[in-house]
């Protein structure tokens, strides 16, 4: 027995020091500075989509260390380790130091959780040229989660590899508390300890050239406390956070009640999503994407139908009959991508068209004791009466177009802009091997929201200009210039410089 513990001893220390040498081996690191100068604020496509790593500031810049160990390091196994982390010592930003990544994940086959910051990508749409997702972007700095995922697509038996499914559930909370507080002014409303949910599943259909992906976004603020002034006074509203409030966050359109509003039952805190939508046609020379991107902000506007007859008197709140309410389906963004493989002058043309100045149109009314017709309009997106909207850290986490409070000079945490209509178009292409470009041209019409409509409607048109060029040794220099023209975000121009170093430890 003593030679058998002995043993046994020996081998367990034996893989447990070559299990830890091997996750301390071959790590990836990035290091990264980069400053911008503008004229005015930073332009649009300098700040937006780079997960919050950014900043308004007419100088800023930042000094970045990364090291990770990807999931990729162990694909020639069932299962895989992968951690890193990401710290940024940024320059006029709104943090003096910011953790940018840090996580840790593991992986068995195709199941991955991962507990911590991360940047996450979008999902069908182009991450360079695309102007963001509108639930899920990448225009906010990442949240803390625990994320259960399939991040790659999983092939459903009996079914010859026609139907395959990916997806992911997360909870986590934000982490902007100090910042709300120190941005808001007198009489603004701002959230402490916010919850955080979202989840996505994305449905592909056809194996061969021709593929259709169909899909659903969601996500949701709740749990924490609310801070906002009434007649004069501080009032402290807390947002349930028990295990209920996670079943019923996860749960689109499920039950809960707002605490300022409990006569009417509504989806656990600021319920928001997408449908989601792409279409692939991959030749030998080329490939086109059709994808399209439904944004909603509850229910009812989430399957485009409310219930429209409710009884009146002590019954007011049971429904009277199958009346429904039908919304038209305006809001969307509908983008195509085409991919020329030959052509490497210009590689890639992404154009799209967003509108969402509908939103479940400009009328609302809620039944009544007396009244029983029911109209849920206004729909007022990326804005919440409980909570500062989806954003993060100032900026929209979805698509910013929407105009992300950052902007705001009242100290109101908010987004001000999000009706609209916008067509974005990006470029890219690899004249040489080592340089490439890409090209972002942005026009936007903006007509403020329903409660604080802009009168006149204010124009933007948003132009960045960006090579990189790969030196010897993994080095890469980036250099973009960009622009803002028009009363949305006033008049701006800037340059920004970034020097990148990559390899392995």
């Amino acid at each position: 027995m003593r030679r058998f513990l002995l043993t046994f001893i020996i081998l367990f220390t034996g893989l447990a020091v070559n299990a830890q040498e091997a996750l301390l081996k071959d790590l990836d690191y990035k290091v990264e500075f980069q400053s911008s100068m503008s004229d005015g604020h930073t332009p649009l496509w300098l700040n937006a989509n780079k997960h919050g790593l950014s900043s308004l500031d007419a100088v800023n810049g930042y000094l970045r260390g990364m090291v990770e160990r990807p999931l990729t390091t162990d694909s020639a196994r069932n299962w895989g380790v992968g951690y890193a982390m990401d710290l940024v010592a940024p320059l006029h930003y709104t943090s003096d130091f910011i953790i940018q990544q840090a996580f840790i994940e593991a992986r068995w086959k195709k199941a991955v959780v991962t507990v911590g910051s991360k940047e996450w990508q979008m999902e069908l749409k182009n991450y360079e040229l695309s102007s963001g997702s509108q639930t899920l972007g990448i225009n906010a700095r990442p949240v803390p989660q625990v994320r259960f995922a399939l991040p790659d697509y999983w092939n459903i038996p009996g079914t010859k590899n026609w139907l395959a499914l990916k997806g992911h559930v997360a909870y986590g909370k934000t982490t902007d508390d100090h910042w709300q507080k120190d941005f808001v002014a007198l009489h603004q409303r701002y959230t402490e300890g916010t919850l955080y949910h979202s989840k996505a599943g994305y449905l592909k259909i056809g194996p061969k050239n021709l593929t259709v992906v169909l899909g659903l976004e969601m996500a949701c603020q709740f749990g924490g406390k609310t801070i906002k002034e009434e007649n004069g006074q501080q009032v402290v509203i807390t947002n349930a956070s028990d295990m209920k409030s996670f079943v019923n966050a996860f749960l689109p359109g499920g039950a809960g009640s707002d605490e300022v509003t409990s006569d009417y039952k509504n989806a656990e805190g600021n319920q928001l999503g997408s449908w989601v939508m792409r279409v692939d046609y991959d030749a030998q020379d080329w490939s086109l994407g059709i994808y399209a991107d439904h944004f909603f902000e509850d229910h009812s506007a989430m399957f485009q139908l409310s219930a429209d007859d409710y009884k009146t008197g002590t019954d007011w709140q049971e429904k009277n009959s199958e009346r429904f309410f039908l919304y038209d389906f305006k809001d969307m963004m509908i983008g195509t991508e085409l991919n020329l493989k030959r052509n490497n002058w210009l590689r890639t043309i992404v154009l799209e068209y967003v509108y969402t100045k509908y939103q479940s149109g400009p009328l609302y009314h809620d039944h009544t004791q007396y009244i029983g017709s029911h109209i849920c309009g206004m729909d007022n997106y990326y804005n919440h009466h409980l909570y500062t909207g989806w954003q993060h850290w100032g900026q929209v986490m979805g698509n910013p177009l929407y105009r992300s409070p950052i902007y705001n000079k009242d100290g109101d945490i908010s987004v001000k802009n999000n009706r609209f209509v916008a067509w974005h178009l990006g470029l890219s292409g690899n004249p040489l091997q080592p340089l490439s470009y890409r090209l972002l041209a942005t026009y936007q019409t903006g007509y403020g929201s329903y409660n604080e409509p802009m009168i006149p409607k204010q124009y933007l048109c948003s132009v960045l200009a960006e090579c990189s060029y790969r030196l010897k040794n993994s080095w890469r220099v980036s250099c973009g210039l960009g622009f803002d023209s028009g009363k949305l975000l006033g008049e701006n121009y800037g340059i920004q410089l970034t020097i990148t170093k990559t390899g392995i430890l």
